[in-house]
């Protein structure tokens, strides 16, 4: 099987051009998101759900500046909150919904250059299985 090596890391090269940060739908925000995120920018929780967040279904996700990236991207200095982004960042572009349909891969790759497509579909399905594996639960 000429696929069996193929790791993650084969899969996504991140571009750093931010079109992961933008666009709707917004990033949601677990609470340990909140609390680490509002400790890094040195705020309280409530005040960064307040003034940095949007309910979406009821749930808070990173708001967005009217040029539609994240609140906290910045073209030089990119991901402000980098060092403690929330959970569905650190995973991209390895989320949940390429399990659900792994077409999504696809599509997702349509707005970022850092996605090869140039890989069956069982194998990019196997890797994100993989990367969510190991994923850290912080």
């Amino acid at each position: 099987m000429p696929y069996k090596s193929v790791q993650p890391d084969d899969l996504f090269k991140c571009q750093m051009c931010g079109e992961c940060c933008k666009g709707y739908g917004g990033t949601y925000v677990t609470k340990e998101d909140i609390i680490n995120i509002a400790r890094f920018i040195n705020t309280s929780a409530e005040t960064f759900v307040e003034k940095y967040c949007q309910m979406s279904g009821g749930k808070p996700v990173l708001a967005q500046k009217e040029d539609e990236f994240c609140i906290f991207w910045d073209e030089i200095r990119l991901c402000t909150i980098h060092p403690v982004k929330p959970r569905m960042c650190r995973e991209w572009p390895f989320i949940h919904s390429v399990l659900i349909d792994p077409n999504n891969w696809e599509i997702m790759s349509n707005s970022c250059p850092g996605i090869r497509t140039d890989f069956p579909l069982s194998v990019v399905e196997r890797c994100v299985r993989k990367k969510l594996a190991g994923a850290s639960p912080v």
